[in-house]
């Protein structure tokens, strides 16, 4: 699975050096991150930053599909994050939702606040979104999404995620994105939700034909979690496509591994892959017998 190009957009941004600065004290051009995307003209053609200093924005930001070519730089996400809370609908709850190609965010926490901190008024855990990205060839460098049941609506198209943290616990990366999460930490968190969902699930990949190129890439990626076990996927769609390559597993990964959910005894389309992982959670023995075998790491390119 090719993505290059993201690479090459970023470094054609850098050649421009048009910056919007949004400061929560007043000191750049917005206070809020929305009123600096809604600056921006429609269907943009050059690349556009907008500078985010640090802080705590409580908003919803959406980026509509009209407005490509945008930079969204925070100062790090222990600095910069964007906090919501919202619930029950995948397609309105989401503190972030990015609909156009060509977007590029660096060094920034999306978070769904509904379910954390954990033990307020909530009794049982619902579909509260921390970001929903649609367009192609989008990537994510060092930020963080945050939520519980989930978090990262990866909804289609060409996605590059790079050190990068994700937290959740109930299909937290889930949709039919084509996408490469290439070292980046993936931990599994049910919280004071633990007890009443002692397992967790960590991918719900929605591919639906045989045809479809998506798939989730998990290169060179660490798996951690404190206080559940969790699969590494179930198939939300009948052609679902997840693999691992290189990475830790850590010991809250279930010996099966995986679940079929929906399309039990339709599994020979389901195509879950392990390659070169280690760590207490990467002993395969155990795994259901439908995971696809690879005989030649090199059939992997494809991906």
């Amino acid at each position: 699975m090719s993505i290059g190009c993201i690479r090459e957009s970023e470094r054609l941004f850098l050649e421009d050096d048009s910056t919007i600065i949004v400061d929560q004290s007043g000191k750049g051009n917005f206070t809020n991150i929305q009123s600096a995307i809604d600056h921006i003209p429609i269907n943009n053609a050059a690349w556009i930053r907008i500078q985010i200093s640090p802080g705590k924005y409580r908003e919803k930001i959406t980026i509509p599909y009209n407005k490509p070519y945008i930079f969204l730089e925070g100062a790090g996400i222990k600095s910069t994050s964007v906090e919501w809370s919202d619930h029950d609908k995948t397609d309105t709850s989401s503190t972030f939702t990015c609909i156009p190609d060509n977007i590029l965010v660096k060094g920034i926490t999306f978070k769904n606040t509904y379910n954390k901190p954990f033990g307020i008024d909530q009794t049982q855990v619902t579909q509260a979104l921390a970001a929903r990205i649609y367009g192609d060839k989008s990537a994510f460098y060092d930020c963080a999404f945050i939520g519980l049941q989930d978090t990262l609506w990866d909804v289609r198209g060409r996605h590059y995620f790079k050190n990068c943290y994700i937290e959740g616990g109930i299909d937290f990366i889930f949709g039919s994105g084509q996408s490469i999460y290439e070292k980046c930490q993936i931990h599994v968190s049910m919280g004071a939700y633990a007890k009443e969902h002692p397992t967790g699930f960590i991918t719900a990949h929605g591919r639906n034909s045989s045809t479809d190129p998506s798939a989730f890439v998990f290169k060179r990626c660490s798996i951690t979690g404190t206080d559940t076990k969790a699969y590494l996927g179930r198939a939300w769609g009948g052609y679902s496509r997840v693999i691992y390559a290189d990475s830790i597993l850590s010991d809250i990964i279930v010996p099966e591994g995986w679940d079929a959910w929906h399309y039990v005894q339709k599994e020979e389309n389901i195509e879950y892959f392990e390659v070169g992982c280690i760590g207490a959670g990467a002993d395969t023995s155990k795994r259901v017998p439908w995971e696809k075998k690879v005989n030649n790491p090199a059939d992997l390119i494809r991906f």
